[in-house]
């Protein structure tokens, strides 16, 4: 087993981002969601994830967009986001200690509660999110 050590460069949001979707790819709830919307697209998925983390965590402005709006009209529900925060949590603590892995874990759960909330705004209003 390889030691914990900081979130400090972009091999370690690699990391991060490929062990994180790899899990999520095979999850039985998250998976069948995940790959039946990115279908092949995942190669393109995964350089957009390193962008938004280098951008979040490393503070090296690589990702330019908006995150919510791909997510707006996804079939998920509070089931969900609890196991995407656990299959995050997870991944952090197997690999990362230190200040950017509890960033980490704090931006995913304000993430979550944040998507979930926009999500049933969205689905109980004719209103469409911004791109």
């Amino acid at each position: 087993m390889n030691a914990k050590k900081e979130i400090a460069a972009m091999e370690d949001i690699r990391l991060l981002v490929d062990t994180f979707y790899g899990k999520v790819r095979i999850d039985p709830l998250l998976g069948g969601i995940f790959n039946g919307v990115i279908k092949d697209r995942w190669p393109q998925h995964l350089e957009k994830m390193y962008s938004f983390w280098q951008t979040v965590l490393l503070g090296v402005h690589t990702y330019y967009g908006s995150p919510f709006p791909p997510h707006a009209q996804l079939p998920v529900e509070q089931k969900h986001f609890d196991a995407w925060l656990k299959l995050w949590h997870e991944t952090v603590d197997e690999h990362f200690t230190g200040k950017k892995a509890a960033e980490a874990k704090w931006r995913g759960d304000k993430m979550a509660v944040m998507f979930l909330s926009k999500i049933g705004y969205y689905r109980n209003n004719p209103a469409k999110p911004l791109l």
